[in-house]
């Protein structure tokens, strides 16, 4: 990130907008203090007048210092490029005073973080939105098709695949056996339900498979309902979380106890679809060490997800992919895949909380695992209760955010996927 930030056009696009407030407020002042603007009415008056003319300064300072060149006839610059700018910066303005204040500061983050939070996000989103469309002309570079960040999922059943990183990917990695891990906690209504499907599509595939699923300590007839299920099918198994209660200690007492190959964690409340499992399995024997997937690509798709959640859950992912300049736009979603040496690798865990489906996936990308992205279905619970509280999880999702965030940019790549091979043959050096 901090490599992208200081490149010359970004640099310049951050001093350009430091220009344009520092002459914002300049003119207020004299347009109240000088010029007699000084009612209730005059002063809406001069805050108008000074963000017009400064969005207009910043305008000019942008086409003929950053996104240089194209094409400078009246109708192209008076008719498209300054109502895209004045659209560009309303709408990032709208989001931070709308959307990202008033969610951060209801899930209690500390205003100063929350201002820098706002300040970042809607400088990146006038950036994003000024550089892909205000400023672009026939004469640039053009890239592929890009799919803009949405309030509802891509519902196209064209998949498409992205690949975040150029990690040279190893084929010759098979994976034997599948292991499911499923944290269950109350979860009698849909349990039953969600093991059976997955296994009915993985026998019918013909996978090697292990279904483990982690009571955490139900106070229902979950574990019951395990026990009668397990002296059915004997590639079923389920333990009781021995760390005390919470999503993230059981997925972690899972990812302790799985023998297969690969992991996947996947929901009890039937919300992950088991074909997307198959998916998983056979994008990750092409050698990646990690598949995602995303809801909001082309081919992905969400069905009931709640409106509050939604919104919350795109900022939330727009931050990670702006902070750790990613491509994926779906790391809070807990279904993945994983090689287990990526376990091995990313441990030990920190997280008690659903902020675990962050961690997984965060350290894995910064610690060097090769991954790629493929789009999913996700559903809606239709029975049980939702565990997943967004006003108790801010915080968290936050700490465990910056924590890796800190160990990309401040570790020196100690737990580098690079760093361990080398030092595992320097040892094996010196044994030899």
């Amino acid at each position: 990130m901090l490599k992208k930030l200081f490149q010359p056009k970004v640099l310049k696009f951050l001093l350009g907008g430091g220009l344009a407030a520092a002459l914002n407020l300049v003119l207020i002042y004299l347009i109240i203090e000088k010029l007699g603007f000084n009612t209730p009415f005059l002063r809406n008056i001069a805050n108008v007048v000074s963000i017009e003319i400064s969005l207009i300064f910043s305008f000019f300072i942008y086409r003929t210092w950053v996104w240089t060149g194209g094409i400078w006839n009246i109708k192209e610059v008076l008719f498209r490029q300054l109502p895209l700018y004045h659209v560009s910066a309303g709408l990032a303005v709208i989001t931070r005073i709308l959307f990202i204040f008033p969610i951060l500061d209801w899930l209690k983050i500390n205003y100063a973080i929350n201002t820098i939070i706002g300040a970042l996000v809607s400088a990146s989103i006038n950036y994003l939105i000024s550089d892909r469309f205000v400023f672009k002309t026939s004469t640039q570079k053009t890239s592929s098709t890009y799919y803009p960040e949405s309030l509802a999922p891509a519902l196209s059943v064209n998949s498409t695949l992205i690949r975040d990183e150029s990690i040279t990917v190893d084929a010759s990695k098979s994976v034997k056996t599948l292991s499911i891990v499923i944290p269950a906690y109350n979860e009698e209504d849909c349990i039953v339900q969600t093991i059976h499907t997955i296994s009915r599509v993985l026998e019918q595939e013909k996978i090697n498979y292990e279904i483990l699923v982690v009571n955490d300590n139900s106070k229902d007839n979950t574990e019951q309902l395990l026990q009668q299920i397990n002296s059915e099918n004997s590639k079923l198994r389920y333990i009781n979380n021995y760390y005390p209660n919470g999503f993230g200690f059981a997925v972690r007492c899972g990812l302790e106890n799985f023998t297969g190959d690969a992991v996947a964690v996947v929901m009890a409340d039937s919300s992950d679809a088991p074909e997307d499992i198959v998916n998983y399995y056979h994008k990750l024997q092409e050698g990646y060490d990690c598949v995602f997937g995303s809801r909001f690509i082309r081919g992905g798709k969400v069905i009931d997800y709640p409106s509050h959640k939604l919104i919350v859950n795109r900022l939330a992912n727009l931050f990670i992919k702006i902070l750790f300049g990613l491509k994926f736009n779906d790391t809070t979603n807990a279904f993945k895949i994983y090689r287990k040496d990526v376990i091995e690798g990313i441990s030990p865990l920190v997280s008690h909380h659903f902020n675990l489906t962050v961690e997984i996936p965060l350290k894995a990308i910064v610690r060097g695992y090769s991954y790629t992205t493929i789009p999913i279905t996700w559903r809606n619970r239709t029975t049980g209760v939702s565990k997943l509280k967004l006003k108790e999880m801010g915080s968290r999702y936050l700490f465990i955010v910056l924590y890796i965030w800190l160990e990309k940019h401040l570790s020196r790549g100690d737990y580098h996927l690079s760093k361990k091979r080398l030092l595992a043959n320097q040892r094996f050096k010196s044994n030899g």
